[in-house]
């Protein structure tokens, strides 16, 4: 008898955000632009964030990472597009992790997490 399948390390949305990002890239005219390694393993994450006013206009990413790290950056690109520049900084690991869909071990957490303290960097 085989065990109930629970959330899997790469969710759906984990392999096809990776496989095709929407959002990496440059972005030539970005305000500002924050990048971070993680030391552990190696992940590389840049965010180039445009701001006009209050709101968040555009934002790209660059970056040499795992599959959970890359998927993270290019869907806390989508989450903050055209949100405020307030809305965009209240965002946690745990909006993070609710929208990578995945059983994320411990030891995985920072690949999540990583693009969303270079996110919170460039927005300061």
């Amino acid at each position: 008898m085989t065990a109930p399948a629970g959330p899997a390390l790469y969710s759906d949305v984990i392999r096809e955000r990776w496989r095709r990002p929407r959002f990496r890239g440059t972005l030539a005219d970005a305000t500002s632009t924050a990048e971070d390694v993680n030391p552990l393993c190696g992940d590389r994450v840049r965010l180039m964030v445009r701001v006009a006013g209050d709101r968040v206009d555009a934002v790209r990413f660059t970056g040499d990472a795992c599959a959970i790290c890359l998927a993270s950056a290019d869907l806390l690109a989508e989450m903050t597009e055209g949100t405020t520049v307030a809305t965009a900084r209240a965002l946690g690991p745990g909006d993070v992790l609710a929208v990578l869909r995945a059983d994320i071990r411990p030891a995985r957490l920072r690949c999540a997490t990583l693009p969303l303290s270079v996110l919170q960097a460039a927005l300061s």
